[in-house]
């Protein structure tokens, strides 16, 4: 991971990097080599921004239980980051202290959301299949609950992607309605986010909060609407639909080339458009999406400045006010 010593002294530049509930300054200003303390005032701002109406940012997170760089750690994403679905793991204070307090501070004090990420298979957990069928989806959803519960998560989200299992289809939907009587938008705790990715479903998207979209290496608005109408026809509102792009294969361009719907393919900044400011800057034909995010996002940390590509998208979705 390359470190740099420099430090942007503003972000209210052509394109400010950082979505900003008041100014670009009061929600992110950006240190490259070492974590900035900042106001009690800025991280006040911050948490009001996360909790307001706005598309969100989303990233699957990884390599976090090294520490050689902030390329690799919880403090060194970008401040506005909403939701931080954890690929690596689960954290713990003794195996990975520096993750865990990391984590922590990222989760109660920048009000960053962390989720439990896995997939819904149980072909290698015998212990479920052990049960009598009509017990399966609630051992099975039982245990993920206590995951997010044990660790103070802030929900789960569950990777789908079709391997012909006992936990795909039919009980997949049916996963996804016992876990949403507890938490998601249905739930007796909506605190708590239930996501799925990967894969449209059958049903059940009445239950999630958020489904997301592996639009990897998307072409153009017109393949994500297409993508968005699978799951509209479901009942999937636009504002719990978000899209991603793999940036751990295209982190040096922010994307592929991408077509918006009028046919634009420039960049804000001059030059090729590439998808993932293509996906920040989308919306369906039927209303505001719920956001964009990324897969392996912190390799976009290696860009000049770090996180270039994502903290562009975040400003283009909720533009700091001037």
């Amino acid at each position: 991971m390359m470190t740099f010593k420099t430090k942007i002294k503003t972000l209210c530049s052509a394109f400010a990097l950082a979505g900003a509930l008041f100014s670009c300054t009061d929600v992110e200003n950006l240190e490259i080599q070492t974590p900035y303390t900042y106001s009690d005032q800025y991280y006040e701002n911050l948490r009001a921004y996360k909790a307001s109406d706005h598309q969100i940012s989303f990233m699957w997170f990884a390599d976090y239980t090294s520490s050689h760089s902030l390329g690799i750690r919880f403090m060194g994403l970008p401040d506005s980051l909403d939701i931080c679905s954890l690929w690596g793991g689960v954290p713990n204070p003794k195996d990975h202290p520096l993750a865990y307090e990391e984590m922590r501070f990222c989760q109660q004090v920048k009000g960053m959301k962390f989720t439990y990420v896995t997939f819904p298979g149980v072909s290698n957990l015998e212990w479920v299949m052990s049960h009598p069928e009509e017990e399966r989806v609630k051992v099975y959803g039982d245990s993920l609950l206590r995951i997010v519960y044990n660790n103070g998560l802030d929900g789960m989200d569950l990777d789908y992607e079709i391997q012909g299992d006992w936990m795909h289809g039919a009980n997949f939907v049916k996963l996804i309605e016992y876990l949403g009587q507890f938490i998601g938008p249905k739930g007796k705790d909506p605190s708590k986010l239930l996501i799925v990715d990967g894969w449209p479903i059958d049903g059940g998207y009445e239950y999630l909060s958020y489904f997301i979209a592996q639009a990897y290496h998307s072409y153009g608005a017109s393949d994500l609407q297409s993508r968005y109408n699978e799951v509209a026809a479901h009942g999937l509102p636009p504002e719990r639909y978000i899209v991603t792009e793999n940036m751990g294969d295209y982190y040096a361009t922010g994307g592929t080339p991408f077509t918006e719907a009028d046919g634009n393919t420039t960049s804000i900044l001059g030059g090729q458009l590439y998808s993932l400011e293509g996906m920040a800057r989308w919306n369906p034909t039927q209303g505001k999406k719920g956001g964009f995010g990324s897969f392996f996002g912190q390799r976009d940390y290696n860009n000049t400045p770090p996180y270039k590509y994502f903290r562009l998208g975040i400003q283009i979705q909720n533009p700091a006010v001037k």
